[in-house]
């Protein structure tokens, strides 16, 4: 039986408010409420947000656990996020390097910061003719720096909230300077000696710096960029030479050029082994201890730790 033109009219437009609707949301759901949504690139900026913005607002990380930040791009389903945030936080730094198009142009008509580049840049490593964006490592420079943007921005964003995230900023900065000090109190019992960290790619200066250790990658700053023979072999010379217990992996990075690198060590007459898997650009499973950035990197310390008192 053929609809009517008056029920095929009402039809078409129930259709089309329905359409608005799910567009207009945030992440395909209908809003409960007017809580602001903030968009966060990696995990480590997302769980400062969850630490200072608590219920007050919304948060979404766009890059998950195992995902390699300076290779990622922005999905169709990315860009319906970041159209639909009232708040835009990614690094900056080039880490995000292939959304460095979508994140300037959303800048422009947008409330989008870049946390990490407020930092001094005789602060920052120079590698590779670019700044090490893995600024994380280094907790109490984040803490200072990224953190502090975090909550800069979200006071702009919900002044009414300031003295909720004041509380919960000044509780997660003692958080942060408790994780600092088990950081240093584990490095303090591995002899200096044995303090030399051999990494899939140089995500660790800030780290190196920080709690005194030497680090090695295997690839440079950006995992965009790939090992030459040349690394791999003059890396295995290092390691056979220095005869270090182990080397690690990273859970963002694939594995297969740190298992080459410990099959060109073993060619050399010497054995090491892969210490553990350690988060580098990206955090843990959500849910899980490791999904946090303190549990982050109480598992790297422990890891290493644990791997080079061997």
């Amino acid at each position: 039986m053929k609809l009517n033109k008056v029920m095929c009219t009402a039809l078409c437009l129930c259709a089309l408010a329905t359409s608005v609707s799910a567009s207009g949301s945030h992440d395909g759901m209908a809003m409960a409420d007017d809580t602001p949504l903030v968009v966060a690139t990696i995990g480590m900026i997302e769980d400062a947000v969850k630490n200072i913005g608590g219920d007050d607002v919304r948060v979404v990380a766009l890059m998950g656990a195992g995902v390699d930040p300076h290779l990622y791009k922005a999905t169709a389903g990315d860009i319906k996020k970041l159209n639909s945030a009232d708040l835009i936080l990614y690094n900056g730094l080039h880490l995000e390097a292939k959304m460095s198009d979508v994140l300037a142009k959303l800048a422009q008509e947008r409330f989008v910061v870049a946390v990490a580049e407020g930092i001094a840049e005789n602060r920052l490593p120079f590698e590779e003719s670019e700044f090490d964006p893995h600024v994380w490592f280094d907790v109490m420079l984040w803490s200072k720096h990224a953190v502090k943007a975090v909550y800069d921005s979200l006071c702009r964003l919900v002044p009414a909230k300031k003295d909720a995230f004041t509380m919960r900023y000044n509780a997660y900065q003692n958080e942060l300077k408790a994780l600092d000090a088990y950081i240093r109190e584990r490095t303090n019992s591995l002899p200096k000696s044995k303090r030399v960290l051999v990494t899939a790619h140089d995500a660790f200066n800030y780290f190196s710096r920080a709690y005194g250790f030497e680090v090695k990658g295997l690839q440079g700053v950006s995992t965009a960029t790939e090992a030459s023979t040349r690394d791999m072999q003059q890396l295995a010379d290092f390691i056979a030479e220095r005869k270090l217990p182990a080397i690690f992996i990273e859970s963002s990075v694939p594995h297969k050029n740190v298992k080459a690198l410990q099959a060109a060590v073993q060619a050399r007459g010497f054995s090491v082994s892969i210490g553990g898997e350690l988060y580098s650009d990206a955090m843990g499973d959500a849910g899980t201890p490791d999904g946090t950035y303190v549990g982050m990197l109480k598992h790297n310390i422990d890891t290493i730790v644990s791997a080079l008192s061997k």
